[in-house]
């Protein structure tokens, strides 16, 4: 239920992005009227159409937190997944990126440290970043994405100070 409301506010995120690249708003609210919106989401998308950019971005923030989901990995990390297979292919594409996703793959024994900086890094609240600490128990947890490689590293080297095991993706 919750990946369902989450894959339609990403939807949505998506649908307004295009709209506020489209040259021509005109064209763009044609292309919506040929949508069809169900009757129990068209409160929800008049109220979102109505929104600036900025409240967008916050409340893709909020949604995020909320469900402890990102909007863009799903897609960013589907690939990466399934390139996987061939390790020289994925190593030649690492050299040229310019954006990494800062991935902990173990919390360690000094969990409570790994704790504090994972709220310093995410500015998440002390029980989600345990939450979020203990969820790397039953897999690999992305702490940022798409960060420039300089701060990448950064946060990787407070990260395994901290006693966690981190990859940079």
């Amino acid at each position: 239920k919750k990946e369902e409301k989450v894959e339609k506010a990403e939807k949505e995120e998506k649908e307004e992005k295009e709209e506020k690249k489209a040259p021509k708003a005109e064209e763009s609210k044609e292309e919506e009227e040929e949508i069809e919106i169900p009757k129990e989401f068209k409160p929800i998308v008049e109220q979102i159409e109505k929104m600036t950019v900025l409240d967008l971005s916050k409340l893709v923030k909020i949604l995020e937190k909320r469900f402890h989901v990102s909007a863009t990995p799903v897609v960013a990390q589907a690939a990466p997944a399934a390139g996987n297979g061939g390790g020289e292919a994925a190593g030649g594409e690492a050299e040229g990126k310019s954006n990494y996703d800062v991935v902990i793959t173990g919390a360690g024994d000094q969990k409570i440290q790994v704790i504090k900086v994972i709220r310093d890094l995410t500015g998440k609240g002390l029980k989600d970043s345990k939450d979020f600490v203990d969820q790397v128990a039953q897999g690999p947890q992305v702490v940022k994405e798409a960060v420039k490689k300089e701060e990448a590293e950064e946060m990787k080297k407070k990260l395994e100070e901290a006693g966690a095991t981190v990859e940079l993706k």
